[in-house]
């Protein structure tokens, strides 16, 4: 049997910005949103600037970079269902 893959969304995106920066970690954030730890250290490294640090020190994540990026990838692989255009 196949485990279901959760695709995060920008509600989800936002949660993940909201832990991150009260200085959650991989596992905390994982367990609240429901996906693996893999899946959320992707998904902050998706929505760094590599140059911003946060108040803890680390890079920044922003759930608006990170929902752009995703929406380009799936643009460049021509998937247009599940595209939110009003972000």
């Amino acid at each position: 049997m196949r485990k279901q893959v959760k695709r995060l969304d920008f509600s989800d995106r936002k949660t993940v910005a909201a832990l991150y920066e009260g200085g959650a970690g991989a596992a905390e954030i994982a367990e609240k949103v429901g996906v693996s730890r893999a899946a959320v250290y992707t998904e902050l490294k998706r929505g760094q600037d590599g140059v911003t640090l946060d108040k803890n020190l680390r890079f920044a994540y922003d759930p608006a970079l990170a929902q752009k990026r995703v929406q380009e990838g799936l643009r460049k692989c021509g998937k247009r269902k599940g595209v939110d255009q009003n972000v």
